[in-house]
């Protein structure tokens, strides 16, 4: 090698030496600016714990009207089984915190679920078999995603909600538009919902368990910021030397693997598949992944202002069964509650881009 191809070698190594040490004191500029504010600050505290004293009121709130909202069982139940929109939440949270939008990860829901019951139940497939090609389907469909996103540079809105589609197509073929369910699914209702700890079903634990894994990889290891900095402003992040579409890439196969994960324990849940039930979540979702960033971490998606979140509109749905309100309310509770969300999260976003 010349000595000019050394000289330039060295610029080049000099030039990444220098882009990393810039995105390390941007990332440490975000933590900065966090730690840099007063010890109590009660504009600060209301918007980190604002919607955890609106949950607190909505119970006191029903409490008054109907005393059940009092009780323990009622919330032991909603926790359990609202926790699987809590993973499908987390798995919606890592698109978008890489500015892109997933739509098809209730459709892989669905199909990880039925995947399951049809592997197990007809083929006599172990579960721990059909779990894993579950996942690994759920991996495929999240590739599929990326594929078309950053190779044809598609809108992700676009190509996600087409997948989806074609995904729900396979699930009627594969299930031919039947419920799936048997006596051999009962060990993973067993280890999923029917097992309980604290009086609340094991799946709110496995949930709980991903949120924390969640956080610990937003705030404390390189690949969150490396998310959080994508999401923030690609150009930025790519001259920077970041490689912004493994980034974004990474984040949609995480989240089809996450909403696999999701059908796994619907089907535990349930002891069945049902072709047409996992459609139901996506609007909740979105709404609770939406809330949740104005909340804990506010202007941004975060793992724990989702698990508030989904778990206050939750309570709110309880609250109003418990009142006797129609069926169709909590399609009013749940879209109204996503367009409200929206809107507090452009607001936070913009106050904060001023700031």
């Amino acid at each position: 090698m010349s000595e000019v191809d050394h000289e330039a070698l060295h610029a080049y190594e000099a030039r990444i030496v220098a882009l990393e040490a810039k995105l390390k004191a941007i990332e440490t500029q975000f933590v900065g600016q966090a730690e840099a504010a007063q010890p109590f600050e009660f504009k600060t505290a209301a918007e980190k714990f604002g919607l955890l004293v609106a949950w607190a009121i909505l119970i006191i709130g029903f409490g008054l009207l109907t005393p059940t909202m009092f009780t323990w069982p009622p919330y032991a139940s909603m926790l359990g089984f609202n926790s699987i929109i809590v993973v499908l939440t987390l798995a919606l949270i890592l698109p978008l915190t890489a500015g892109d939008f997933d739509l098809s990860v209730a459709s892989t829901l669905t199909l990880s679920a039925m995947m399951v019951a049809i592997l197990n139940v007809r083929n006599g497939v172990p579960i721990p078999v059909a779990v894993a090609v579950a996942v690994a389907i759920g991996a495929l469909i999240g590739a599929v995603n990326a594929f078309f996103i950053l190779y044809f540079r598609i809108h992700s809105l676009i190509v996600t909600l087409g997948v989806g589609y074609f995904v729900n197509g396979v699930v009627l073929w594969v299930s031919n538009s039947a419920v799936v369910f048997g006596q051999s699914l009962t060990f993973l209702v067993k280890v999923v919902f029917t097992t309980r700890l604290f009086g609340i079903a094991l799946l709110f634990w496995y949930a709980l368990i991903l949120t924390i894994g969640l956080w610990y990889l937003f705030e404390f290891t390189a690949t969150g910021r490396r998310l959080l900095f994508v999401g923030r402003g690609r150009e930025v992040a790519r001259l920077s030397g970041v490689k912004v579409e493994r980034v974004r890439a990474g984040a949609l196969i995480a989240s089809g693997i996450i909403a696999a994960l999701a059908g796994v324990l619907y089907v535990g849940m349930r002891g069945s598949a049902d072709p047409s039930s996992g459609q139901a979540f996506l609007l909740p979702a979105f709404a609770a992944a939406f809330l949740g960033s104005t909340a804990i971490y506010p202007g941004r998606f975060n793992p724990w202002g989702a698990f508030v979140a989904v778990f206050f509109l939750s309570t709110g749905i309880l609250g109003l069964n418990f009142l006797g309100a129609d069926s169709y309310v909590q399609n009013l509770f749940y879209g109204g509650g996503l367009v409200i969300a929206v809107s507090i999260s452009q607001l936070v976003r913009k106050r904060q881009a001023m700031d």
